[in-house]
């Protein structure tokens, strides 16, 4: 059943009244419930999971409740992913609820993906009508969670001015620390998130020849990947997923767009295929030479692979981030190409995406101590990147994802890499 309800009688919020300046006698907040619930991503037990270990962490620290207001952690909390486009977004977590605060340009579409209780819809009729929706839903009192990493200086401005009596405090680290952690559900979902971009490497492949334009071969591969999720998912929404495919000096960064440029034989390629399914993203990035690889560029790109390899043996339960970072670093200082490292050596997979979300605690650098445990899901991707001028000139980059388990590590990326399979068009 659809219904429309105006929250608004029931608001308490001090100011003046915004009807008063304008003159429009319409509801500030609504409850939009349109069609009937799709069925979440994960399982309701594990959405509860989810809740209950923030839920015990708030008690521990005396928080009453939680704002969100991130992309990641909405979606990883509620299955809603939303589309700012200059309006904010919430998601109040307490012990008795979990409620998501949603604009009215989305419809009924925010509640029929928020797992949890409710959703209420603000509307534009008058200012500011967000921070009413956060006001009447948590209390003006006691410590309340917020992200500080991913809110605006005059939104937690307007947020004190609303709830004066509140003690915000900063709960982003923690709860990063808590995604880290994968469930059951999170890494099968991330496995078929891996097979999806080796769909994508392998339409990829099939697209490229001399003379061909960068987006033409990137529209191959995201078309695959979006059909093959298509056909794979029930109730997903089809967003996001992409592919960077770049050549010649396009290959110097991990995330030049694409362009226009058309490949020629005998040019550096890189393969960037990105699958997302509801909010979770998977990668999949190799190196790639179109018909020749001359003397310089096979050096180059042996080096890298031997770096790479490295590293996955590297990568198992016990091993601190910043550990396999030196160790790698050796390989690179050996060839004398240590400054011609890009950036890390790989990250966190879960909820995120190339414009939200990152789990930085967990990255392949010298200043990370994490510690690798079993249900983390890290990449290997070592990159260089030799100026143009220089014989070899191009970035090179190779990209698995690896499942932590109780032994080591499993590789769930499939397509193969190296010279000896990625010279193509021969």
């Amino acid at each position: 059943m659809s219904t429309l309800k105006d929250l608004t009688s029931t608001l308490s919020f001090d100011g003046a009244s915004d009807n008063s300046l304008n003159n429009l006698h319409l509801p500030s907040l609504i409850e939009i419930k349109n069609g009937q619930k799709v069925t979440p991503t994960f399982s309701h037990q594990e959405y509860a999971n989810r809740h209950e270990k923030l839920r015990e962490y708030l008690d521990s620290q005396n928080i009453a409740a939680v704002l969100f207001t991130s992309m990641h952690n909405i979606n990883y909390y509620s299955d809603f992913i939303y589309c700012s486009f200059g309006r904010p977004y919430g998601l109040v977590i307490s012990a008795q609820e979990v409620v998501s605060i949603s604009a009215n340009i989305d419809g009924g579409q925010p509640w029929r993906r928020t797992v949890g209780d409710n959703n209420i819809v603000y509307t534009d009729w008058q200012r500011d009508n967000y921070f009413k929706a956060i006001a009447k839903q948590i209390p003006n009192n006691g410590r309340v969670g917020l992200e500080f990493d991913h809110l605006p200086l005059d939104s937690f401005a307007k947020l004190k001015a609303s709830l004066p009596n509140v003690e915000f405090v900063d709960i982003s680290a923690a709860c990063m620390t808590m995604r880290m952690i994968k469930s059951a559900e999170e890494i099968a979902l991330i496995k078929k998130g891996a097979q999806v971009c080796d769909i994508g490497g392998a339409a990829l492949v099939q697209a490229v020849y001399d003379g061909v334009p960068e987006y033409e071969v990137a529209l191959a591969s995201t078309q695959a990947m979006v059909r093959a999720i298509g056909e794979q998912f029930g109730h997903v929404e089809l967003m996001d997923t992409w592919t960077w495919f770049q050549s010649g000096i396009n290959t110097d960064g991990a995330h030049n767009p694409v362009t226009n440029r058309r490949v020629q034989s005998g040019d550096i390629l890189s393969l960037n295929c990105f699958s997302m399914i509801a909010g979770y993203y998977t990668a999949l990035e190799r190196t790639l030479f179109l018909e020749t690889c001359d003397a310089d560029s096979l050096r180059y790109w042996q080096i890298n692979c031997e770096v790479h390899e490295a590293g996955l043996e590297l990568i198992k339960p016990g091993a601190r981030c910043c550990d396999i970072a030196h160790e790698l670093n050796k390989i690179y200082a050996k060839y004398d190409l240590l400054e011609k490292r890009s950036f890390g050596y790989g990250h966190s997979f879960g909820v995120l995406s190339h414009y939200y979300g990152r789990e930085a605690g967990l990255e392949l650098r010298e200043d990370i101590e994490t510690v690798l445990e079993p249900g983390m899901v890290v990449s290997m991707e070592p990159m260089i990147m030799i100026p143009e001028g220089m014989p070899g000139a191009g970035g090179y980059r190779e990209h698995d994802i690896l499942v932590i388990n109780e032994t080591g590590a499993e590789n769930i990326t499939g397509f193969k890499y190296g010279p000896e399979h990625n010279i193509i068009g021969r």
